[in-house]
Protein backbone atom coordinates (compact mmCIF):
# COMPACT_ATOMS: atom_id res chain seq x y z
CA UNK A 1 0.00 0.00 0.00
CA UNK A 2 1.00 2.96 -0.91
CA UNK A 3 1.46 5.83 1.89
CA UNK A 4 0.67 9.13 0.30
CA UNK A 5 1.32 11.71 2.96
CA UNK A 6 4.42 14.03 4.11
CA UNK A 7 5.66 12.89 6.78
CA UNK A 8 -11.29 26.76 38.53
CA UNK A 9 -12.22 24.88 40.36
CA UNK A 10 -15.86 25.14 40.36
CA UNK A 11 -18.59 26.64 37.89
CA UNK A 12 -18.67 26.13 34.47
CA UNK A 13 -17.29 28.34 31.52
CA UNK A 14 -18.70 31.83 31.67
CA UNK A 15 -15.30 33.72 32.99
CA UNK A 16 -14.58 35.39 29.63
CA UNK A 17 -16.69 37.96 27.48
CA UNK A 18 -16.68 35.77 24.55
CA UNK A 19 -17.66 38.64 22.41
CA UNK A 20 -13.81 40.19 22.44
CA UNK A 21 -12.48 36.86 21.30
CA UNK A 22 -10.59 36.95 18.31
CA UNK A 23 -8.73 34.42 15.90
CA UNK A 24 -7.61 32.10 18.31
CA UNK A 25 -7.72 28.30 16.70
CA UNK A 26 -6.14 25.34 18.32
CA UNK A 27 -3.17 24.54 16.07
CA UNK A 28 -1.41 22.28 17.46
CA UNK A 29 -2.84 19.26 20.09
CA UNK A 30 -0.66 16.78 21.54
CA UNK A 31 -1.65 13.56 23.62
CA UNK A 32 0.20 11.18 25.72
CA UNK A 33 -0.96 8.31 27.47
CA UNK A 34 -4.66 8.81 26.51
CA UNK A 35 -6.79 5.14 25.69
CA UNK A 36 -5.31 3.35 22.60
CA UNK A 37 -3.09 6.80 21.78
CA UNK A 38 0.77 6.77 23.42
CA UNK A 39 2.34 9.78 21.53
CA UNK A 40 0.87 11.85 19.38
CA UNK A 41 0.88 15.43 17.94
CA UNK A 42 -1.79 16.90 15.65
CA UNK A 43 -1.58 20.30 13.81
CA UNK A 44 -5.35 21.37 12.77
CA UNK A 45 -7.06 23.56 10.56
CA UNK A 46 -10.61 24.71 10.35
CA UNK A 47 -12.00 21.57 9.50
CA UNK A 48 -10.41 18.48 10.55
CA UNK A 49 -12.11 14.98 9.33
CA UNK A 50 -10.99 11.77 11.02
CA UNK A 51 -11.34 8.62 9.20
CA UNK A 52 -10.15 5.09 9.55
CA UNK A 53 -11.86 1.70 10.71
CA UNK A 54 -13.98 0.73 13.76
CA UNK A 55 -12.12 0.71 16.85
CA UNK A 56 -8.47 2.14 15.65
CA UNK A 57 -9.18 5.44 18.21
CA UNK A 58 -10.52 8.32 15.91
CA UNK A 59 -13.34 9.23 18.89
CA UNK A 60 -10.45 8.61 21.51
CA UNK A 61 -9.21 12.09 19.71
CA UNK A 62 -12.31 13.74 20.62
CA UNK A 63 -12.32 13.00 23.90
CA UNK A 64 -8.87 14.09 24.79
CA UNK A 65 -9.49 17.43 24.01
CA UNK A 66 -12.92 17.11 25.96
CA UNK A 67 -10.51 16.02 29.06
CA UNK A 68 -8.68 19.12 28.60
CA UNK A 69 -11.66 21.15 28.34
CA UNK A 70 -12.61 20.06 31.38
CA UNK A 71 -9.42 20.47 33.05
CA UNK A 72 -9.22 23.99 31.66
CA UNK A 73 -12.55 24.73 33.55
CA UNK A 74 -11.02 23.62 36.77
CA UNK A 75 -11.96 20.71 37.69
CA UNK A 76 -11.75 16.61 35.89
CA UNK A 77 -14.65 14.30 37.44
CA UNK A 78 -17.45 11.96 35.28
CA UNK A 79 -19.56 15.27 35.73
CA UNK A 80 -17.70 17.59 33.58
CA UNK A 81 -16.77 14.66 31.17
CA UNK A 82 -20.21 13.86 30.60
CA UNK A 83 -21.04 17.69 29.94
CA UNK A 84 -18.74 17.59 27.17
CA UNK A 85 -19.88 14.17 25.48
CA UNK A 86 -16.85 12.30 26.51
CA UNK A 87 -17.92 8.78 27.74
CA UNK A 88 -17.44 8.49 31.67
CA UNK A 89 -15.61 5.12 32.39
CA UNK A 90 -13.04 3.64 35.27
CA UNK A 91 -9.77 5.28 35.26
CA UNK A 92 -7.87 1.92 34.09
CA UNK A 93 -9.74 2.79 30.90
CA UNK A 94 -8.59 6.40 30.46
CA UNK A 95 -4.61 5.80 30.74
CA UNK A 96 -2.85 3.80 27.85
CA UNK A 97 -1.69 0.39 28.38
CA UNK A 98 0.19 -1.60 26.07
CA UNK A 99 1.67 -4.87 26.67
CA UNK A 100 4.65 -4.07 24.45
CA UNK A 101 4.98 -0.61 26.01
CA UNK A 102 5.97 0.95 29.41
CA UNK A 103 2.65 2.61 31.12
CA UNK A 104 2.90 6.41 31.90
CA UNK A 105 2.14 7.88 35.12
CA UNK A 106 0.06 10.31 33.97
CA UNK A 107 -1.63 11.25 31.13
CA UNK A 108 -0.94 14.51 29.77
CA UNK A 109 -3.05 16.37 26.92
CA UNK A 110 -1.66 20.00 25.32
CA UNK A 111 -3.50 22.69 23.16
CA UNK A 112 -1.28 25.35 21.22
CA UNK A 113 -2.55 28.25 19.10
CA UNK A 114 -0.57 30.95 17.42
CA UNK A 115 2.12 32.67 18.59
CA UNK A 116 2.78 30.58 21.42
CA UNK A 117 -0.44 30.27 23.77
CA UNK A 118 -0.67 27.28 25.07
CA UNK A 119 -2.16 25.08 27.66
CA UNK A 120 -1.00 21.73 28.86
CA UNK A 121 -1.79 19.57 32.05
CA UNK A 122 -0.75 15.97 33.19
CA UNK A 123 -3.23 14.22 35.17
CA UNK A 124 -3.80 11.67 37.58
CA UNK A 125 -6.39 9.68 39.22
CA UNK A 126 -5.27 6.01 40.79
CA UNK A 127 -6.07 2.58 39.34
CA UNK A 128 -6.95 1.15 42.17
CA UNK A 129 -8.56 3.51 44.03
CA UNK A 130 -10.13 6.17 42.05
CA UNK A 131 -10.94 9.64 43.42
CA UNK A 132 -14.11 11.11 42.40
CA UNK A 133 -12.27 13.94 40.75
CA UNK A 134 -8.63 13.43 38.85
CA UNK A 135 -5.57 15.08 40.10
CA UNK A 136 -3.43 17.50 38.52
CA UNK A 137 0.53 16.74 38.27
CA UNK A 138 1.37 19.63 36.09
CA UNK A 139 -0.33 22.20 34.52
CA UNK A 140 0.75 24.98 32.64
CA UNK A 141 -1.06 28.06 30.64
CA UNK A 142 0.94 30.91 28.70
CA UNK A 143 -0.05 33.81 26.45
CA UNK A 144 2.89 33.45 24.49
CA UNK A 145 4.85 36.40 26.22
CA UNK A 146 4.35 35.60 29.76
CA UNK A 147 3.90 32.70 31.99
CA UNK A 148 0.59 32.61 33.83
CA UNK A 149 0.79 29.41 35.86
CA UNK A 150 4.30 27.21 35.60
CA UNK A 151 4.32 23.39 35.69
CA UNK A 152 6.20 23.44 39.11
CA UNK A 153 3.22 24.87 40.93
CA UNK A 154 1.33 22.04 41.33
CA UNK A 155 4.49 21.11 43.93
CA UNK A 156 3.12 23.75 46.52
CA UNK A 157 1.79 21.48 49.31
CA UNK A 158 -1.21 24.07 50.32
CA UNK A 159 -2.76 23.51 46.99
CA UNK A 160 -5.79 21.28 46.45
CA UNK A 161 -4.37 18.60 43.64
CA UNK A 162 -7.75 17.69 41.98
CA UNK A 163 -8.69 21.68 41.15
CA UNK A 164 -7.24 23.66 38.46
CA UNK A 165 -5.38 26.85 39.16
CA UNK A 166 -5.55 28.03 35.39
CA UNK A 167 -8.95 28.26 35.72
CA UNK A 168 -8.55 30.55 38.99
CA UNK A 169 -6.24 32.75 37.29
CA UNK A 170 -8.48 33.69 34.37
CA UNK A 171 -10.39 36.57 36.84
CA UNK A 172 -6.65 38.31 36.09
CA UNK A 173 -6.69 38.07 32.95
CA UNK A 174 -8.15 40.80 30.13
CA UNK A 175 -10.82 38.69 28.08
CA UNK A 176 -8.53 39.54 24.91
CA UNK A 177 -5.60 38.20 26.30
CA UNK A 178 -4.43 35.18 24.01
CA UNK A 179 -4.17 32.46 26.95
CA UNK A 180 -7.97 33.93 27.67
CA UNK A 181 -9.09 33.47 24.34
CA UNK A 182 -7.79 29.80 24.68
CA UNK A 183 -9.38 28.68 27.85
CA UNK A 184 -12.78 29.98 26.62
CA UNK A 185 -12.21 27.57 23.41
CA UNK A 186 -11.70 24.78 25.58
CA UNK A 187 -14.02 25.45 28.19
CA UNK A 188 -16.92 25.52 25.44
CA UNK A 189 -15.96 22.28 23.85
CA UNK A 190 -17.85 19.75 23.36
CA UNK A 191 -18.62 16.23 21.08
CA UNK A 192 -21.80 16.03 19.81
CA UNK A 193 -23.01 13.00 18.68
CA UNK A 194 -26.83 12.87 17.12
CA UNK A 195 -28.92 10.33 17.29
CA UNK A 196 -32.58 9.57 15.29
CA UNK A 197 -34.34 8.63 18.19
CA UNK A 198 -33.43 12.21 19.90
CA UNK A 199 -33.60 14.28 16.79
CA UNK A 200 -37.26 13.13 16.22
CA UNK A 201 -38.12 14.29 20.13
CA UNK A 202 -39.22 10.68 20.74
CA UNK A 203 -36.40 10.45 24.16
CA UNK A 204 -35.03 13.51 25.57
CA UNK A 205 -31.22 14.40 25.74
CA UNK A 206 -28.43 13.12 27.91
CA UNK A 207 -26.92 16.44 27.98
CA UNK A 208 -29.15 19.81 27.23
CA UNK A 209 -25.56 22.13 25.82
CA UNK A 210 -26.35 24.57 23.77
CA UNK A 211 -27.66 25.04 20.88
CA UNK A 212 -29.15 21.70 19.74
CA UNK A 213 -28.08 19.39 23.17
CA UNK A 214 -25.19 16.55 22.93
CA UNK A 215 -27.90 14.58 20.36
CA UNK A 216 -30.08 16.70 18.90
CA UNK A 217 -32.96 17.22 21.52
CA UNK A 218 -32.99 20.97 20.99
CA UNK A 219 -32.92 20.82 17.39
CA UNK A 220 -35.99 22.92 17.15
CA UNK A 221 -34.82 25.83 19.54
CA UNK A 222 -31.65 25.86 17.53
CA UNK A 223 -33.51 26.15 13.99
CA UNK A 224 -35.55 28.98 15.74
CA UNK A 225 -32.74 30.80 16.59
CA UNK A 226 -31.03 30.24 13.64
CA UNK A 227 -34.20 32.07 11.89
CA UNK A 228 -34.24 34.77 14.21
CA UNK A 229 -30.25 35.63 14.55
CA UNK A 230 -30.56 35.17 10.43
CA UNK A 231 -33.25 37.82 10.17
CA UNK A 232 -31.08 40.42 12.13
CA UNK A 233 -28.32 40.30 10.23
CA UNK A 234 -28.17 42.00 6.54
CA UNK A 235 -25.64 40.61 3.67
CA UNK A 236 -25.82 36.69 2.78
CA UNK A 237 -28.57 35.84 5.26
CA UNK A 238 -30.94 34.52 2.96
CA UNK A 239 -28.18 32.81 0.71
CA UNK A 240 -26.81 30.86 4.04
CA UNK A 241 -30.51 29.80 5.13
CA UNK A 242 -31.25 28.15 1.36
CA UNK A 243 -27.80 26.54 1.35
CA UNK A 244 -29.41 24.09 4.43
CA UNK A 245 -32.78 24.11 2.47
CA UNK A 246 -31.32 22.95 -0.88
CA UNK A 247 -30.17 20.42 0.82
CA UNK A 248 -33.08 18.58 1.74
CA UNK A 249 -34.84 18.44 -1.57
CA UNK A 250 -38.35 17.79 -1.02
CA UNK A 251 -38.42 20.80 1.40
CA UNK A 252 -40.10 23.64 0.75
CA UNK A 253 -39.73 25.52 3.67
CA UNK A 254 -39.20 24.58 7.93
CA UNK A 255 -40.84 26.65 10.67
CA UNK A 256 -39.84 25.90 14.06
CA UNK A 257 -43.69 25.74 15.99
CA UNK A 258 -45.29 25.60 19.30
CA UNK A 259 -48.75 24.49 17.29
CA UNK A 260 -47.67 21.12 16.20
CA UNK A 261 -49.73 19.27 18.09
CA UNK A 262 -52.13 18.51 15.26
CA UNK A 263 -49.33 17.08 13.41
CA UNK A 264 -48.96 14.35 15.96
CA UNK A 265 -50.80 11.19 17.46
CA UNK A 266 -51.70 11.74 20.92
CA UNK A 267 -49.29 8.60 21.65
CA UNK A 268 -46.16 10.16 20.29
CA UNK A 269 -43.78 12.15 23.04
CA UNK A 270 -43.57 16.33 22.44
CA UNK A 271 -41.62 18.91 23.44
CA UNK A 272 -43.42 22.19 23.59
CA UNK A 273 -41.58 23.54 20.25
CA UNK A 274 -41.52 21.12 17.16
CA UNK A 275 -40.07 21.57 13.74
CA UNK A 276 -42.80 21.57 10.84
CA UNK A 277 -41.62 20.97 7.31
CA UNK A 278 -43.22 21.82 4.24
CA UNK A 279 -43.16 18.98 1.72
CA UNK A 280 -43.36 20.97 -1.66
CA UNK A 281 -44.57 17.55 -3.53
CA UNK A 282 -47.49 16.90 -1.37
CA UNK A 283 -51.27 18.30 -1.42
CA UNK A 284 -51.13 21.78 0.36
CA UNK A 285 -53.96 19.98 2.78
CA UNK A 286 -51.66 17.26 3.81
CA UNK A 287 -48.55 18.59 2.81
CA UNK A 288 -46.53 19.45 6.96
CA UNK A 289 -45.32 17.11 8.75
CA UNK A 290 -42.85 17.15 12.11
CA UNK A 291 -39.49 15.85 13.26
CA UNK A 292 -41.20 12.57 14.10
CA UNK A 293 -42.71 11.74 10.15
CA UNK A 294 -39.72 13.14 8.68
CA UNK A 295 -36.92 11.88 6.86
CA UNK A 296 -34.04 11.43 9.32
CA UNK A 297 -31.07 13.19 6.85
CA UNK A 298 -33.12 16.12 6.99
CA UNK A 299 -32.68 16.51 10.66
CA UNK A 300 -29.10 15.89 10.26
CA UNK A 301 -28.72 18.14 8.02
CA UNK A 302 -30.19 20.62 9.78
CA UNK A 303 -28.03 19.39 13.02
CA UNK A 304 -24.69 20.05 11.43
CA UNK A 305 -25.83 23.20 10.24
CA UNK A 306 -26.75 24.83 13.69
CA UNK A 307 -23.55 24.15 14.85
CA UNK A 308 -21.82 25.39 12.36
CA UNK A 309 -23.89 28.16 11.89
CA UNK A 310 -25.16 28.97 14.99
CA UNK A 311 -23.39 32.29 17.67
CA UNK A 312 -24.07 30.14 20.66
CA UNK A 313 -22.54 27.18 19.57
CA UNK A 314 -18.61 26.33 20.85
CA UNK A 315 -16.08 28.02 18.79
CA UNK A 316 -14.24 24.88 18.96
CA UNK A 317 -16.59 21.58 18.45
CA UNK A 318 -16.82 17.83 17.69
CA UNK A 319 -19.38 15.60 15.69
CA UNK A 320 -18.72 12.20 16.24
CA UNK A 321 -20.12 10.60 12.99
CA UNK A 322 -20.85 12.86 11.46
CA UNK A 323 -21.97 10.64 8.39
CA UNK A 324 -24.76 9.02 10.01
CA UNK A 325 -27.84 8.04 8.01
CA UNK A 326 -26.92 10.53 5.35
CA UNK A 327 -26.48 9.63 1.70
CA UNK A 328 -23.41 9.28 0.16
CA UNK A 329 -24.36 12.44 -2.51
CA UNK A 330 -25.97 14.14 0.24
CA UNK A 331 -23.00 13.59 2.76
CA UNK A 332 -20.59 14.96 -0.21
CA UNK A 333 -22.59 18.34 -0.72
CA UNK A 334 -23.61 18.35 3.41
CA UNK A 335 -18.66 18.33 4.08
CA UNK A 336 -18.45 20.71 1.38
CA UNK A 337 -20.78 23.26 3.17
CA UNK A 338 -18.56 22.71 6.22
CA UNK A 339 -16.06 25.26 6.04
CA UNK A 340 -17.79 28.17 4.58
CA UNK A 341 -20.44 27.88 7.36
CA UNK A 342 -18.12 27.85 10.03
CA UNK A 343 -16.43 31.52 8.59
CA UNK A 344 -20.67 32.58 8.53
CA UNK A 345 -19.82 33.40 12.11
CA UNK A 346 -16.35 34.52 12.36
CA UNK A 347 -12.59 33.22 11.26
CA UNK A 348 -11.75 31.39 14.56
CA UNK A 349 -14.98 28.74 14.58
CA UNK A 350 -13.66 25.22 14.78
CA UNK A 351 -14.80 21.82 13.75
CA UNK A 352 -13.01 18.36 14.56
CA UNK A 353 -15.38 15.46 13.06
CA UNK A 354 -15.02 11.79 12.27
CA UNK A 355 -16.87 9.56 9.04
CA UNK A 356 -16.73 6.15 8.12
CA UNK A 357 -18.40 6.70 4.75
CA UNK A 358 -15.63 7.26 1.83
CA UNK A 359 -18.45 10.18 -0.04
CA UNK A 360 -17.73 12.65 2.64
CA UNK A 361 -13.66 12.99 1.11
CA UNK A 362 -15.27 14.10 -2.21
CA UNK A 363 -16.47 17.09 -0.32
CA UNK A 364 -13.43 18.10 1.31
CA UNK A 365 -11.26 20.67 -0.51
CA UNK A 366 -7.71 19.50 0.32
CA UNK A 367 -6.33 22.62 -1.49
CA UNK A 368 -7.53 24.67 1.26
CA UNK A 369 -4.97 24.53 3.74
CA UNK A 370 -7.85 25.11 6.61
CA UNK A 371 -9.23 21.85 5.35
CA UNK A 372 -7.39 18.50 6.73
CA UNK A 373 -7.94 14.71 6.58
CA UNK A 374 -6.35 12.63 8.85
CA UNK A 375 -6.02 8.96 8.83
CA UNK A 376 -6.31 7.40 11.83
CA UNK A 377 -4.86 3.42 12.26
CA UNK A 378 -3.53 1.12 14.83
CA UNK A 379 -0.05 -0.58 14.44
CA UNK A 380 1.29 -4.28 15.11
CA UNK A 381 1.12 -3.19 18.71
CA UNK A 382 -2.23 -1.82 19.12
CA UNK A 383 -1.19 1.94 19.44
CA UNK A 384 -3.49 4.77 17.39
CA UNK A 385 -1.07 6.50 14.99
CA UNK A 386 -2.64 9.85 13.10
CA UNK A 387 -0.97 10.73 10.05
CA UNK A 388 -2.27 13.93 7.51
CA UNK A 389 -3.39 13.03 4.20
CA UNK A 390 -2.13 15.98 1.70
CA UNK A 391 -2.17 16.51 -1.95
CA UNK A 392 1.38 15.20 -2.40
CA UNK A 393 1.90 14.78 -6.47
CA UNK A 394 1.58 10.57 -6.00
CA UNK A 395 -2.19 11.63 -4.62
CA UNK A 396 -2.50 14.25 -7.30
CA UNK A 397 -1.96 12.04 -10.03
CA UNK A 398 -4.09 9.02 -8.72
CA UNK A 399 -6.98 11.90 -7.99
CA UNK A 400 -7.01 12.67 -11.29
CA UNK A 401 -8.23 9.12 -12.17
CA UNK A 402 -10.78 8.26 -9.20
CA UNK A 403 -12.25 10.42 -6.58
CA UNK A 404 -11.15 10.22 -3.26
CA UNK A 405 -13.57 7.91 -1.99
CA UNK A 406 -12.69 5.56 -4.75
CA UNK A 407 -9.19 6.04 -3.66
CA UNK A 408 -10.04 5.02 0.21
CA UNK A 409 -11.90 2.33 -0.70
CA UNK A 410 -9.46 0.79 -2.97
CA UNK A 411 -6.44 1.25 -0.27
CA UNK A 412 -4.59 4.25 -1.28
CA UNK A 413 -4.77 6.20 1.88
CA UNK A 414 -4.69 3.75 4.46
CA UNK A 415 -7.04 3.64 7.18
CA UNK A 416 -9.07 0.23 6.05
CA UNK A 417 -9.78 -2.40 8.32
CA UNK A 418 -7.40 -5.19 8.18
CA UNK A 419 -10.39 -7.97 7.16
Amino acid sequence: MPQIMHPQAGHEAGTINRKNATDMMIRTLHIQGFKSIYSETLSLGRVNCFIGANGVGKSNILEALGVLGAASNGVVDDESLLRRGVRAGLPRLYKSSFASKSTPPQIFISAEGEAGVNYRVSLLNPLDAPEPAWSYKTEFLTDGEQEIVSDGVRNRKNLNPQAGLAALKLVDLEPANPAAQLMLRLQEFAIYCPNTPTLRGVVPDVQSRAPVGLNGGQLAEGFDALRRNLSDTDGDATVVLDQVLELIDWVSDIQATTHGTALLSSKVPRTRLMLKFTDRFMNKSRNELTAYDASEGALYVIFCALLCLLPQAPRLLAIDNLDQALNPRLLTRLTARLSGWLRHNGPDRQLLFTAHNPAVLDGLDLSDPEVRLFAVERNSDGVSCVRRIELAPELVSLNQEYPLSRLWVMGHLGAVPNV
